[in-house]
């Protein structure tokens, strides 16, 4: 695997018409050069890509022949980060959403700690911004290689973030390893980072918020109703749990598999989905799954969904 740059840029480009101006011009004016930026394109039906090319036209045309824009039917984001890593060139990945903004000397920063550590993660903090100059920072806790899978851990108990957009990654992690994409957009970030950390044999913190994280974008999967959200949630995290169930031990989901599983069967209960229908091997996981008070499932829930399996 050659590497053509330091680092590569990935953003996937749906439904963002009025944010794309401002998130062009966040990435496209950071303050360090050796960047690949590379625009997915995912079947969007607004002016977002338009506008972004009109942008590039005007005032970035000197950064043209380190620009990739790929034009895909729709798919959803995941089969959009998907596309944009199999045409990135950089030694690292970074991924960004196109509603979203990073400061401007973000890369240079991360950069810098990458090449300082020589981790193969560098992870940093992010700002939540809700509009009207409402804005929280949301601090990530401090994590290494030796206690990844804690933090794997963690991420699918809700107790760490997920966010693929506060994660550096070299790309070797990549196209060297296993890697299961999932299908949907909800929690698909857990799901992919989750590999990603398993993989790493070195992780850096850069406690610093350079990325703003949008909240107050009415077409953001995270506004549907609670109940599409866990359904999608447990269709993603079961996908990747399926990938790995025939050589669980060792793998990324070694240690995450029975609150996936336990979850999906919760979800049965309360929502209008059939996950035994979905995944046949569902029932057998859930018998043998171990129940704990680390799950994001509550115990008690845990054993109703252990009484509800044995019926089934």
């Amino acid at each position: 695997m050659t590497n053509r740059y330091k680092i590569s840029l990935i953003a996937p480009i749906y439904g963002v018409e009025p944010y794309i101006a401002q998130f062009a011009e966040s990435v496209l004016n950071q303050t360090y050069e050796d960047i690949q930026f590379v625009f997915v394109n995912d079947g969007t039906k607004d002016r977002s890509v338009e506008i972004l090319e009109a942008i590039i036209e005007e005032r970035f045309s000197h950064l043209k022949e380190r620009i990739v824009i790929i034009n895909k039917e729709n798919g959803g984001l995941p089969s959009a980060r998907k596309a944009g890593l199999e045409r990135a060139e950089g030694e690292y990945i970074l991924f960004a959403d196109s509603d979203d903004w990073l400061d401007t000397d973000a890369v240079e920063k991360v950069v810098a700690k990458a090449e300082q550590s020589a981790a193969d993660i560098v992870y940093f903090d992010l700002v939540k911004e809700y509009g009207g100059g409402k804005q929280s920072v949301k601090h990530e806790r401090h994590y290494t290689a030796e206690n990844r899978l804690r933090w794997i851990e963690n991420m699918f108990n809700y107790r760490s973030f997920g966010y693929t957009v506060t994660k550096c990654f070299r790309r070797k992690l990549y196209t060297e390893n296993k890697i299961v994409f999932p299908k949907l957009g909800m929690h698909e970030d857990i799901c992919l980072m989750a590999q990603i950390i398993f993989y790493a044999q070195s992780i850096a913190q850069l406690p610093e918020p350079l990325y703003h994280y949008r909240k107050d974008n009415p077409a953001a999967m995270c506004s549907q109703s609670r109940s599409v959200r866990h359904v999608a949630s447990s269709r993603n995290m079961m996908g990747v749990v399926e990938a790995f169930k025939d050589n669980l031990k060792g793998s990324p989901m070694e240690f995450v598999a029975d609150g996936v599983v336990l979850r999906a069967g919760w979800h049965t209960m309360i929502h209008d989905c059939d996950m035994y229908a979905e995944f046949p091997w569902l029932k057998g996981a859930i018998s043998k799954a171990k129940l704990s008070v680390n799950y994001r499932t509550p115990l008690l829930f845990q054993s109703f969904v252990k009484f509800y399996n044995w019926f089934k």
